[in-house]
């Protein structure tokens, strides 16, 4: 064999950040060291794995051949560590998910992983299913957990729990008082929503079909809370996952408001690259998020 497996944890970080500086700082080596690690492994082979534009470097085709195999190897060299070190029950998990998941829907499932594996680790990392599906595809996550739909020929998406979107206004707003909202209304309301590239977002302009274009649309927010927060303050109507709005549903500082005409249904889904190493640790993963949704 004419690589060692810190030639192959080298490989991955340049492929992963795009950049040998930063591959360097990830792995806190130097500069140097990473440069002549990666430089070994392809005078070993006799190719080249990368291009070089200026400071930056992009795996080139013979890179993206391998690049899958070797994160499936690495992922199980660190299984196998981890049996050597009879610690066969500890794992390090890196989860993403997007804002309602990872806020309401991750935290117990985490608690309840960590008891049945003691000494493992969970690391959760929140952003929008754009950023989530990215980090998938590049191999910077095990496992994605997202609210909006994807199509990435590199993953695997698989639907687990069904949720759905509630429009919302504060107790004060005149709204509070309809039975149910028309096209009318919503068409005149100032609107407080996600961000583009975020599930919730997805699914808001799905089903605001045919009125999206005239739909005002007053703020976009990266965070539920300060949707929230906003339309509390009155500053307009909002649309959040119900799972979002149960607390405040219940204390009374937010109101929802029927739409029976607007399909605001969804699925939470599993973000999976095609060519993950599927370890036991993922596995009993996707298993606790089955049984709780």
């Amino acid at each position: 064999m004419n690589f060692t497996l810190r030639q192959l944890e080298v490989f991955l970080a340049v492929a992963r950040t795009e950049s040998v500086s930063q591959a360097a700082k990830v792995l806190a080596l130097s500069q140097s060291a990473v440069s002549g690690a990666l430089a070994d492994l392809e005078r070993a082979y006799e190719v080249s794995l990368f291009d070089r534009v200026g400071r930056r470097v992009r795996l080139n085709d013979v890179g993206r051949s391998v690049r899958s195999k070797a994160e499936a190897l690495w992922d199980e060299a660190a299984e196998f560590e981890s049996t050597l070190s009879r610690q066969a029950g500890s794992a390090r998990l890196r989860v993403g998910a997007t804002l309602t998941i990872g806020n309401y829907v991750v935290v117990p499932i985490m608690a309840r992983f960590m008891r049945e594996e003691p000494g493992s680790v969970v690391a959760l990392d929140v952003a929008n299913t754009e950023t989530i599906a990215r980090r998938v595809s590049n191999f910077e996550l095990d496992v994605g957990l997202v609210e909006g739909e994807v199509s990435e020929p590199d993953l695997e998406v698989t639907a687990f729990q069904d949720d759905e979107l509630v429009v919302f206004c504060a107790p004060a707003d005149p709204l509070a008082k309809k039975s149910r909202l028309a096209d009318a209304e919503l068409l005149a309301a100032t609107w407080i929503v996600r961000e583009h590239g975020s599930g919730t977002r997805q699914a808001f302009d799905r089903a605001m079909h045919g009125i999206l274009p005239d739909l005002r649309i007053g703020l976009e927010l990266q965070h539920t809370e300060a949707i929230k927060k906003a339309v509390e303050s009155g500053l307009g109507v909002g649309c959040l996952s119900r799972i979002a709005l149960a607390d405040s549903f219940r204390q009374g500082t937010l109101v929802p408001c029927a739409v029976p005409h607007r399909d605001f249904r969804r699925q939470f889904y599993f973000l999976l690259h095609r060519e993950k190493h599927v370890s036991p640790a993922i596995h009993r993963w996707l298993t606790l998020c089955r049984e709780a949704a």
